[in-house]
């Protein structure tokens, strides 16, 4: 596998074959992409939940998503885990996959980007997730519009069979906002052929 260069990647959104709505041609770096925060957050109402079973899933009324108005921060607290989102639409081509980083900046901060999740499968769009907490002893006030992760591109050896758009179990396709977790889809799939 080869990484993208800014060249490769400008050339790959002009043909349409990668597409990032929203993207600022200045956000485009040497081998990568800087991708901003969107405003919509999903936090957890934790003092609610006893446990979280992965084979149930999570409740959508056990989170609540905050949108931030124009503006103004969201503040991620010492210890705690949030879901938010970019602002670009990605679409990631059959024959590429993306890598989603956190940025150093930010890092030195104390504030993990993803926690797991960093690669983008061949065939995915949509906004993209991020699995955020704040592992420092202070608050961080995060602004949507800031640059809040890169995406590098990776060349397959040939394009994938399935991509993720042509997989039937595929939870996330085409999300717009901070999903939480369909886990259980899976676990469900699995327990009923077995």
């Amino acid at each position: 596998m080869a990484v993208l260069s800014d060249r490769e990647i400008k050339k790959a959104l002009k043909e349409g074959r990668i597409v990032i709505e929203g993207l600022q041609e200045e956000n485009i770096g040497p081998a990568s992409v800087d991708l901003t925060l969107g405003n919509e957050f999903r936090v957890f109402k934790h003092c609610e939940v006893t446990h979280v079973d992965t084979c149930e899933g999570i409740s959508e009324e056990l989170t609540e998503v905050i949108t931030v108005p124009e503006g103004k921060p969201f503040i991620i607290h010492p210890n705690e885990f949030v879901l938010a989102v970019t602002r670009e639409y990605v679409k990631v081509p059959a024959d590429l996959m993306a890598r989603l980083d956190g940025r150093s900046s930010l890092g030195r901060l104390g504030i993990i980007v993803h926690s797991t999740a960093g690669s983008i499968d061949p065939g995915f769009e949509g906004r993209l997730t991020l699995e955020m907490t704040n592992i420092a002893r202070v608050p961080v006030q995060l602004w949507p519009g800031m640059k809040i992760c890169r995406l590098t591109f990776e060349t397959l050896t040939s394009e994938s069979e399935v991509p993720y758009n042509k997989r039937k179990d595929s939870k996330y396709l085409g999300q717009k906002g901070p999903e939480i977790s369909r886990i259980e889809k899976e676990l469900k799939k699995s327990s009923a052929s077995g």
